[in-house]
């Protein structure tokens, strides 16, 4: 589990292919505490787990599954990551409560000045409009994120300089892609929900989740 605050950037120095899967070597850019073997880091916002380590730089194998749902497979030797260790017992919980399960890709569409600070547009696909809501969180290569504004397919954030020079997102252009993990409470809800309305049919007991029935048990 992980918040959403990077602590720094890394550098892949080598990437090396095992069938469908790959071990990444990367290299962090920051003094990073002793890292522990098996522990999880958090690549871009993809949770991965330390399988060797010298010092500041560590290895961590992706699977296809991994490769396939994230942009890591498309990263080459000299590019950066976000990276966040997992989150400790008595830690501030300062971003909002990110998985590092990434859900879907999404692209950068525009980019441009908004007072002091970025603002960035993403599409993504539309079958996770569901998840994303006007200032609700949302984690962007790893990065804690408040959504300003959303559409249909589409969604708009604005970074502050701290967050710029501090993480890779400065760096983004349009088109360029980046991983993305929305609100993990808004997942669960739905699923609750879907509880009460069978698939082809209708509402267990015969009683729909509307404004009447939440009115009725004491929700206003």
């Amino acid at each position: 589990m992980f918040t959403g605050l990077i602590e720094g950037t890394g550098t892949l120095l080598r990437i090396d292919q095992a069938g469908a899967d790959a071990r990444m070597v990367i290299r962090a850019n920051y003094p990073m505490s002793p890292i522990v073997l098996g522990e999880s880091i958090a690549v871009d916002g993809a949770c991965l787990t330390v399988t060797s380590f010298e010092g500041n730089v560590f290895s961590v194998d992706a699977s296809r599954e991994t490769l396939n749902r994230t942009t890591l497979g498309k990263k080459r030797v000299g590019q950066e990551f976000n990276l966040e260790r997992a989150l400790r017992l008595g830690d501030r919980l300062g971003g909002h409560i990110v998985s590092g399960h990434v859900d879907t890709i999404g692209k950068l569409t525009e980019r441009k000045r908004d007072g002091k600070s970025w603002r960035l547009t993403f599409r993504i696909p539309k079958e996770f409009d569901p998840y994303v809501i006007e200032k609700g969180s949302i984690a962007i290569n790893g990065i804690s994120l408040t959504v300003n504004g959303c559409a249909e397919g589409t969604f708009h954030v604005n970074i502050i300089p701290h967050t710029a020079r501090e993480t890779t997102i400065d760096e983004l252009q349009p088109g360029e892609e980046v991983n993305i993990e929305t609100d993990l409470m808004g997942k669960y809800v739905e699923k609750m929900l879907l509880a009460w309305k069978p698939q082809g049919g209708s509402p267990k007991g015969g009683k729909a989740i509307d404004m009447a029935f939440l009115a009725k048990h004491g929700f206003s």
